[in-house]
């Protein structure tokens, strides 16, 4: 399972599984990461989400990856308005 870090691509996502290694010398545990670039035929996780994947045959020269299913979907971002001093609303 990993969390999908970037969605900007037509059915590639970007996904990190992290995970925890003692260091070999020292004994120090370390947080490590693993970078995929995963396969989303259906386009149907976003940034945040938590998603099951599995190895599968090469799609491209990166991607031999896909995605299982959506474990869990990001909580959705709340849009944040300030007043001016014009009195008028602006989004950010």
């Amino acid at each position: 399972m990993g969390i999908v870090e970037t969605a900007s691509r037509e059915k590639t996502r970007k996904v990190t599984i992290q995970y925890v290694s003692k260091h070999p010398k020292y004994g120090k545990y370390v947080r490590k990461r693993t970078v995929l670039h995963v396969h989303d035929a259906k386009n149907e996780t976003g940034v945040g989400d938590r998603v099951e994947i599995a190895e599968c045959r090469p799609i491209s020269r990166t991607k031999h990856w896909t995605v299982v299913r959506v474990v869990e979907k990001a909580p959705a971002k709340a849009e944040m308005v300030f007043e001016t001093d014009a009195g008028t609303k602006k989004k950010k």
